[in-house]
């Protein structure tokens, strides 16, 4: 356990979803360094210090972690050169949850060939590809449809349906175009055909490994638009899920937060992928828990004790995001918004707005789920972003 008036940490990626683990990092005393490839990121505008450094150049990543010496470097997105990592551990830097779990999560084949062909988890049938040609033939073998996704990518860019063997090089063409990093390796999965499919929170820390109610969502094009907590499931659901996440954070071990994603449907619980930080739907914990997801994580990285996470009351989240690229723009409707009961508004900051991108998010709580997810809908449609040429 760390003595947290004299402890820092490092948050590599700089988004909506550092701001909340910087906050809650100060609320205990820690000294917070935010780290993002642009300039005046969310989590920079309340970080005690931050860097612009390219993450995927690995010398500068390790230039400005030696020289701050941080006692924990949190990752916040996929897109780091997770060999820096890997050595820096090797040498003594605390990498959360851990530089294997990072490496092995950063991109989707090491996830999937864990969770399948080591832990035995159920998935999706699965192929990959680093071609056109190959992608064709895994196409062929997996039937349509599929769903084709480089195998670096964040908040669901370059993911396709592929509908037929016709749409293939289409598919190639966004899952190239929405990768990030320098690989051009995609996967190749089965279509599911599930009822939902939910985020399962789990938090490993001091205190075991302990659980969120499920979360639900909504996802367009790869990224999420709305979710909702509890997610409706029956007991045996949520046991087999909690057991699919249990086995997979185990075999990533560290401390922290994990979004398990999963598909529910009439056959069982398949596992869909993990995030060793916290999750975009997760964003919700901040209304329905009396510890969210960002408290949850800062508390876990630190050695705390975790005995218990309360679900107050039920609750959703919604998007509002950019339609057009501007680096000036203006979120309009704020106090319309916050005119609808049991609502708060989250405004991200960011520097400038490009298409689909996430601007802000409005949280609101209900007496049912079903409540809760109107007073969101509406809440978010009276928040409008204006932009000037």
């Amino acid at each position: 356990m760390f003595d947290t008036q004299t402890k820092k940490i490092m948050l590599l990626g700089s988004g909506e979803l550092g701001k909340e683990t910087i906050i809650e990092a100060q609320r205990l005393g820690v000294e917070t360094i935010a780290v993002d490839r642009y300039e005046n990121a969310p989590a920079m505008q309340v970080a005690h210090r931050s860097y612009v450094v390219d993450m995927l150049d690995g010398e500068e990543l390790r230039r400005v972690i030696e020289s701050e010496k941080p006692d924990l470097v949190v990752p916040e997105i996929e897109a780091i050169a997770t060999e820096i990592l890997v050595e820096l551990e090797k040498e003594g830097f605390r990498i959360v949850p851990t530089a294997n779990a990072v490496n092995l999560t950063m991109d989707r084949e090491g996830i999937r060939r864990l969770a399948s062909e080591e832990l035995g988890l159920p998935t999706a049938k699965y192929e990959f590809a680093d071609t056109l040609y190959e992608l064709r033939n895994a196409v062929l073998k997996i039937g349509t449809p599929c769903v084709i996704k480089p195998i670096m990518s964040s908040s669901g860019k370059g993911q396709t349906v592929c509908r037929s063997i016709e749409d293939v090089e289409c598919s190639w063409n966004e899952a190239m175009a929405g990768g990030r990093g320098k690989k051009a390796r995609m996967i190749v999965e089965e279509f599911i055909h599930f009822d939902s499919e939910i985020t399962l929170l789990t938090v490993r820390s001091a205190s075991g490994t302990t659980f969120c109610a499920p979360i639900g969502h909504v996802q367009k094009d790869g990224d999420y638009i709305e979710s909702w907590q509890p997610h409706d499931m029956s007991e045996e659901q949520i046991l087999e899920a909690q057991e699919i996440a249990k086995k997979i954070t185990d075999a990533l071990g560290g401390y922290g937060v994990f979004g398990v994603e999963l598909f529910l449907s009439s056959t069982g619980v398949y596992f869909s992928e993990v995030s060793p930080r916290p999750h975009d739907t997760g964003m919700v914990t901040m209304v329905t828990q009396d510890l969210s997801e960002f408290a949850l994580h800062v508390r876990a990285i630190l050695g705390y004790h975790i005995p218990d996470i309360q679900l107050l009351s039920p609750g959703a989240s919604h998007t509002i995001k950019a339609k057009k690229e501007s680096k000036t723009y203006h979120i309009t409707g704020i106090a319309e918004s916050l005119s609808i009961p049991h609502t708060q508004v989250r405004v991200f900051g960011k520097p400038d707005t490009k298409v689909g991108r996430r601007m802000a998010v409005a949280l609101s709580n209900g007496v049912t789920v079903n409540e809760a997810r109107e007073r969101a809908e509406v809440a978010a449609s009276k928040m409008k972003i204006t932009y000037e040429e």
